[in-house]
């Protein structure tokens, strides 16, 4: 087994998940600790119950301890843990849907092209390289500013500036077709 390093070395992320991968026990709590308020403020975003934002992260949080080998390293570990909190949080979402009978009798809209957007839209993000996706989904649906999702995403804001409008473009030829 790996030893934690002394208190005065700071490992990158990435150097974290490594050790963790090759058995360092205290690694991945470091990582945790270092990211667990920052993907909490995503969930919430996301997630309006406060219980459940907490439930998602830890969720996602179990995920990424048991998937870390499996990280590819073609994005920062926090973006690569930002996406996992919010599939956690869909996955909720998804779950909490209301399985109870309606006691309201009144007719109901047909919503189907509703459904429709919200699909054709969800797989046009899926076609989008991560990074792109990453920029857009921080900035355009989960309100970060551009200055907060680049630190998020580890990269400077005109990084981010020109991923979204990147995706923008992709995602406007991928709407139209």
């Amino acid at each position: 087994m790996l030893s934690s390093p002394g208190p005065t070395a700071v490992r990158s992320d990435a150097e974290l998940l490594a050790a963790h991968v090759a058995g360092d026990r205290y690694a991945f709590e470091e990582l945790f600790g270092r990211h667990h308020s920052r993907l909490y403020r995503v969930a919430r975003r996301t997630i309006r119950s406060p219980e459940d934002a907490a439930d998602a992260v830890q969720d996602a949080m179990l995920a990424a301890h048991r998937g870390a080998a499996s990280f590819r390293h073609d994005a920062a570990v926090s973006s690569w843990l930002h996406r996992i909190v919010i599939n956690a949080c869909l996955d909720r979402l998804r779950r909490a849907q209301p399985t109870a009978p309606l006691t309201d009798q009144r007719a109901v809209g047909d919503r189907t092209a509703e459904v429709d957007t919200v699909l054709l839209v969800r797989h046009a993000l899926m076609c989008l390289p991560t990074e792109q996706r990453a920029a857009v989904l921080a900035v355009d649906m989960h309100g970060y500013s551009v200055a907060d999702a680049a630190a998020l995403l580890g990269v400077a804001e005109g990084t981010v500036k020109s991923r979204r409008a990147r995706a923008r473009a992709r995602l406007t030829g991928l709407l139209r077709s």
